[in-house]
């Protein structure tokens, strides 16, 4: 799965010549120890509502979010999809993120 992902961001980035999926890309195929993790909780503090939200890493579910974003993130844990989804949020894949901002304007990478 990680190397189909890795694959999307470099064609992507190839297509748009957008440098935020380039970063993406770098990030994701570095070692797994350097991905990074972070908290609903945490979101909650660094966001405001309506943002699109990248994760190169792992969503967990600790904490609450009290507004809704676009979420993507390599790894999205069942709790905390629920919160977000249930804050009026989305949970998207990397495909349909650069489909839906191609040049990755209004995107922004958290973590």
């Amino acid at each position: 799965m990680l190397d189909s992902t890795v694959w999307t961001l470099r064609l992507a980035f190839k297509k748009n010549k957008a440098p935020i999926w380039r970063a993406l890309e770098e990030e994701l195929a570095g070692p797994r120890a350097n991905r990074r993790e972070v908290n609903v909780g945490r979101l909650s503090e660094i966001t405001k509502a309506g943002e699109v939200l990248v994760v190169p890493g792992k969503v967990l579910g600790t904490g609450s979010l009290g507004h809704k974003v676009t979420l993507c993130a390599y790894s999205v844990s069942e709790n905390a999809a629920r919160k977000v989804i249930g804050a009026g949020g989305k949970v998207v894949t990397f495909e349909e993120l650069i489909k839906k901002h191609p040049d990755g304007k209004g995107v922004r990478i958290v973590g």
